[in-house]
């Protein structure tokens, strides 16, 4: 008899095919969003699960779905899992990594020059029948090239942005949680500096951390402060790490020029003030979401739940074995 699995979320039709021939598998093609007490009814009899970042795995579904071997996230964030509950439980998780970095570097880009240069508040002028012809001073924006760079997280995703900016000329810093090494930094032409220093410095921010207790608001009020009061802010990592309440306030007060985000807290009932503001991009956490990037990702993940329920080793395991 197959082991069981459950797919929580639509994907490729590839990666049902190929799950399914190892197990015996519960779809969810209709894309409905499952609520913990349907997700943990549905993963009870399962052996693996198949799932993405709108689902939360922790100990109080965990204890209900007694033969659960592995959930394998369809994401390289993996907040939605409590890591800890999962060892406890002796269940294997894993994420995607690897795979989506230069379609999210890609659209960080696409988030920089949308802000910078205001593209879709032009647009919307423009549909509303506004525009009555060229003026010097229509829709001002700031210039990209030969500006400085502030990168706030310099993993993969942030090394791949960094190399995009050398077509632009600019001065590239970064702050992460360590310094990289000085063969790294020479690829991406990128200069370590503190906090304090990257915020006084950068005119365009552009956020690449994951979300977890030691970042959550790690820009706020204080940080925002600190900023040039004609720089941008980029978000295309997690909601979270930016305290969007505190942002609304520095966009509305001028204290930032504009901001480009593709992710906010409590997605997706975002903030409804960002709706009335006309200084920010705001589009619906689709930074990797080019088709090939997602195929990949499902099928990475499929290959990590495959890994997992017949040798006991996926590659992208998350945690130590229990």
């Amino acid at each position: 008899m197959k082991p069981k699995i459950l797919v929580t979320r639509e994907v490729f039709s590839e990666a049902l095919d190929f799950l399914g021939q190892h197990f015996d598998v519960t779809p969810n093609q209709g894309d409905a969003p499952m609520s913990p007490e349907a997700l943990a009814k549905a993963l009870a009899d399962k052996n693996g699960a198949l799932i993405t970042l709108t689902e939360k795995i922790d100990a109080a579904l965990l204890a209900q779905c007694p033969k659960l071997k592995a959930v394998c996230n369809i994401a390289v964030g993996f907040n939605n899992i409590d890591l800890n509950a999962c060892q406890a439980h002796g269940v294997m998780a894993t994420n995607t990594p690897g795979v989506l970095e230069d379609s999210t570097a890609d659209f960080t880009w696409a988030l920089i020059l949308a802000t910078a240069r205001r593209v879709t508040e032009a647009e919307q002028y423009l549909r509303a029948g506004k525009w009555s012809g060229w003026k010097l001073k229509q829709f001002l924006g700031v210039d990209v090239h030969h500006a400085t760079l502030g990168i706030l997280g310099m993993g993969r995703v942030g090394q791949a942005v960094a190399r995009r900016a050398r077509g632009f000329e600019m001065t590239v810093l970064y702050h992460n949680s360590h310094r990289l090494s000085a063969e790294v930094e020479k690829s991406c032409h990128a200069a370590y500096v503190s906090l304090d220093e990257l915020l006084a410095r950068a005119d365009i921010l552009t956020v690449h951390t994951p979300y977890s207790p030691a970042t959550h608001h790690l820009l706020g009020t204080t940080q925002f402060a600190k900023m040039k009061p004609n720089a941008i802010l980029i978000n295309a990592a997690r909601g979270g790490v930016v305290d969007d309440a505190a942002l609304i306030t520095a966009l509305k007060q001028g204290v930032l020029a504009g901001a480009g985000l593709d992710v906010f807290e409590n997605e997706p009932a975002l903030h409804a003030d960002f709706l009335k503001l006309t200084n920010v991009v705001l589009t619906p956490h689709i930074a990797s979401s080019s088709e090939a990037t997602r195929r990949r990702m499902a099928m990475l993940a499929a290959e990590n739940l495959v890994a997992a329920l017949t040798t006991g080793k996926p590659p992208n395991l998350l945690h130590p074995p229990a």
